[in-house]
């Protein structure tokens, strides 16, 4: 199908379009004063979320402040309750990478069902109430959608990446849900400023998950996809604090100092972009997922961006062709799909960096802009019951109604 786009000026700071067979729409607003915050998003909201849209999700820079996203939501009218956000580590969209912006997408009530759902006091979360609560929320949700004819059913989670519980989270809520797909990504802020990072309708959330679940009538593929290659040498986690995501020491050693020897590096020498470029890898169901390391601590200890325990084996891994690996993903979407409408995607932050250092930025771009890509560079991803990190999920619609 078709895409169409609004020609404007640059002094409007906006792109949006609509993809004519599955009704989905999207945009993409620029602006630089936050006294004109609330103009924008009634401007975007303008754009994306009618009378007929039965979910708006908003990716926010984390720029702009979240309560006062919230209060230009509410204050823009309408059915507010279906619109939900959160602040990003870079904005996805249709025109490529998009850094300083608010990036939204709509999907229509013509095609889509809905139901949310708010979990708030993440440090009290507990994996049996979890279990329970997301079970009674597909039960509910089901009744809804049997009204509606033949769907299929999908669930998006929205994770306050700062309250670090995102595992037992996923386990909960992807154990919960069984046969339904479930993707989504963790929203960060600053840890300095520790700001609310999410939202729902006029509503702040934080400390808090959003689960959604959705059901459609449109041919859909929910997609997972890594470019990392286990390398020879292993180590073991051998004193580590899950709580905190903090390892202190790999094969009874200082972690950083371990990990940089293991690379023929000083410590000195571990950045972001070393840390991008190679992940731990720990194997589980005959696959290898990303440990990515966050940051080397004042005390050698590692922070890491997903959870660690000790005794844990790990390898260190080596980045593959990563564009090469995203080209045959969005290929295979299409051979599925058909024309793809549209993709909701969470891409990991350190995808972002080693795009960056690799000069990857352009081509990505245009990938995103071919598959009319809307989402968000996350502090880690979840894919049904894993929470993991250096991974681009996501879900991409066709124009194809399932019979």
């Amino acid at each position: 199908m078709i895409v169409t786009e609004k020609v404007v000026t640059e002094k409007e700071k906006l792109r949006h379009g609509t993809a004519r067979g599955s009704g989905i729409r999207w945009a993409v607003q620029e602006c630089g004063d936050r006294g004109q915050l609330k103009s924008a998003v009634a401007e975007l909201l303008d754009a994306i979320a009618h009378e007929d849209s039965e979910l708006v999700l908003l990716f926010c820079s984390p720029q702009f402040h979240i309560p006062e996203i919230a209060a230009a939501v509410g204050a823009h009218g309408g059915n507010t309750s279906r619109i939900a956000g959160c602040t990003t580590a870079g904005e996805l969209t249709p025109l490529g990478h998009r850094d300083g912006t608010i990036a939204g997408i709509s999907f229509p009530a013509e095609h889509f069902v809905t139901s949310f759902r708010v979990f708030e006091q993440l440090s009290k979360f507990e994996i049996a109430d979890g279990f329970t609560d997301a079970r009674a929320m597909l039960v509910d949700h089901e009744a809804v959608q049997a009204r509606h004819g033949k769907m299929h059913t999908f669930g998006v989670l929205i994770n306050d990446g700062l309250s670090m519980r995102e595992e037992a989270i996923a386990s909960a809520f992807g154990n919960a849900l069984g046969h339904v797909p479930l993707v989504g990504g963790s929203a960060g802020t600053s840890a300095m400023t520790n700001e609310p990072n999410m939202f729902l309708g006029d509503r702040v959330l934080t400390n808090a998950a959003l689960l959604m679940l959705i059901s459609t009538d449109l041919d859909f593929r929910v997609f997972q996809t890594q470019h990392f290659e286990p390398l020879d040498q292993q180590l073991v986690i051998t004193r580590a604090d899950p709580g905190r995501r903090v390892v202190m020491q790999i094969n009874a050693e200082p972690a950083a100092l371990e990990y940089a020897r293991l690379l023929g590096l000083e410590r000195s020498e571990l950045t972001p972009g070393v840390f991008a470029l190679h992940p731990l890898v720990v194997r589980a169901g005959g696959r290898h997922y990303a440990r990515a390391i966050q940051k080397v601590n004042d005390d050698d200890s590692l922070q890491f961006f997903c959870a660690i325990d000790e005794g844990i084996v790990l390898s260190i891994a080596k980045s593959g062709d990563l564009v090469e690996d995203l080209d045959s993903v969005f290929n295979k979407l299409h051979e599925d799909l058909g024309e793809v409408e549209a993709v909701l995607g969470f891409d990991c932050i350190l995808r972002y960096i080693e795009m960056e250092q690799g000069q990857m930025l352009s081509p990505v771009s245009n990938l995103l802009r071919a598959n009319k890509v809307v989402g968000f560079n996350t502090y880690g991803e979840q894919f049904g019951t894993m929470h993991m990190s250096q991974t681009f999920t996501g879900i991409a619609f066709g124009n194809n109604v399932k019979r």
